[in-house]
């Protein structure tokens, strides 16, 4: 049989404390098991190697044989009883007498090897086989617009082949990742689910510009409106706002609307607050008398 380097297979050095080789095994075992991998003959395959490593280095007893004679510490006993000295043996190279390779060679074959662990630890095989294990953790990607991220609604969703309904929470960010627990991978050997992290993709908005919780906007302004002043509507997600606009308003200009931005991510009746600029939007084809009116108009203003 070739040499198996258990410490290798769990993935951890020779001076590992028990805790650490536990730590190794359950977190390789979960990994490869099977129920997690299925129709997956190298995960099945690794799974038997790891629980194999550590059946051998979890028990301290032969961990001390294999540490000691290799490859064959399963003939410990016999050695012992034969007086059979491993670092003697690599001083002499020519001893008498039963040989440490006689066992490995004549004794037990590879196919001997897993009767041999199921004649002597096949109870603690079964134990630890019916060791419980969470479920593997699901990922999954969810687009919304700025006007479904703006209220609170319920969605559904189709992760791994299962339709679940959740409540997605008003004022959610892009990027933002929730947690939706149990809905994961199912737990192994009755052991808990995994969880879900979704994260979320929201587009952009061709009206308004979001940053945290704030929202921005630009208006077209009028040029009579800014010259002279008056009131226009604009459109929040909140429905439409009437805005009192000062006579000579300035392109640019800058309004804060308080309350009227995105809400705050689950504080009820908060929110963030709309900044709107003023851009002045100048007319178009003008009229014969639109025109001689701007030109009075601007010999008026030369004139002062």
């Amino acid at each position: 049989m070739d040499y198996i380097d258990y410490y290798k297979t769990l993935e951890i050095t020779k001076s590992a404390t028990e805790a650490e080789i536990k730590k190794a095994y359950r977190k390789l075992a979960r990994k490869y098991h099977p129920d997690l991998n299925p129709n997956d003959k190298e995960a099945e395959k690794k799974f038997k190697e790891i629980n194999e490593a550590n059946e051998v280095l979890g028990n301290p007893e032969n961990r001390k044989k294999y540490d000691k004679y290799g490859k064959d510490w399963k003939h410990a006993d016999e050695f012992e009883k034969a007086g059979y000295n491993p670092n003697q043996q690599q001083r002499s190279g020519q001893q008498s007498g039963r040989g440490f390779s006689d066992f490995s060679s004549g004794d037990f074959s590879e196919s001997d090897f897993s009767d041999f662990f199921n004649s002597m630890y096949g109870s603690a095989r079964s134990s630890r086989s019916q060791s419980k294990y969470r479920g593997q953790d699901f990922n999954a990607e969810l687009e919304l617009d700025l006007v479904s991220a703006y209220t609170t609604h319920k969605q559904n969703l189709t992760v791994n082949g299962k339709n679940i309904r959740i409540t997605i929470p008003a004022g959610v960010e892009n990027g933002q990742i929730i947690k939706i627990p149990g809905h994961g991978g199912p737990g192994v050997n009755g052991g808990p689910n995994g969880d879900l992290y979704i994260t979320f993709l929201i587009a952009n908005n061709p009206d308004f510009k979001r940053e945290g919780n704030n929202l921005y906007a630009e208006i077209n302004l009028d040029l009579y409106t800014a010259i002279l002043g008056g009131e226009i509507y604009i459109n929040t997600f909140d429905g439409k706002v009437k805005i009192k606009v000062p006579p000579e308003t300035q392109t640019g200009t800058k309004v804060k609307l308080k309350g009227k931005g995105f809400p705050v991510y689950k504080k009820e009746n908060q929110f963030g607050d709309l900044y709107v600029t003023y851009t002045l939007k100048i007319p178009t084809k003008l009229s014969v008398k639109e025109k001689e009116l701007f030109e009075e108009l601007a010999k008026i203003r030369n004139h002062e």
